[in-house]
C-alpha cells in the first residue's frame, strides 16, 4: 500500500480522536494540531508531543512526515493503529499534566537510557 495523503491521515486522525469521550480532552485548549513536516530527536522521530504554555494554551501536534517515516508501505490499518496509540499517549501526558504527575515523561526518560545503554 501507499501511504496515505496527508488529506487521509488526517481524516484518521479525526476518527481516532473522535473516539474518545470529549472529558479527556476538554482542557486541552489549544486542539490537536498537525504538521506536514517529520521531526525527529536524534534516531527517534517524534510522531507527536504534548505542548504546554501559557500563550497558546495546551494542545497536541502530530507530525504527518514522521508516520510516513516510521510506517512506510505499512497497511492503512497499522497507521489506523499507530495513530490512535499516538493520540492515548499525548492524551496521557496531558491529563497527568492536568493532574500534576510525570508518571509517562519518567518512563518515557528510562526507556531512553535503557535503549542508549546507559542504565
Amino acid at each position: 500500500m501507499t501511504k496515505p495523503s496527508f488529506d487521509e491521515f488526517t481524516d484518521m486522525l479525526d476518527k481516532a480522536v473522535n473516539r474518545i469521550p470529549l472529558r479527556f480532552y476538554s482542557e486541552l485548549t489549544g486542539g490537536f494540531n498537525v504538521q506536514k513536516k517529520k521531526n525527529r530527536d536524534g534516531d527517534y522521530y517524534i510522531l507527536g508531543e504534548y505542548v504546554e504554555g501559557d500563550h497558546l494554551g495546551n494542545f497536541i501536534v502530530f507530525y504527518y512526515g514522521s508516520f510516513a517515516e516510521v510506517l512506510e508501505d505499512e497497511p492503512r490499518e497499522a497507521w489506523e493503529a499507530e495513530i490512535l496509540d499516538t493520540v492515548l499517549h499525548e492524551l496521557q501526558h496531558h491529563l497527568e499534566a492536568q493532574a500534576g504527575i510525570d508518571d509517562l515523561a519518567r518512563k518515557e526518560i528510562e526507556e531512553l537510557a535503557k535503549a542508549l545503554g546507559l542504565d
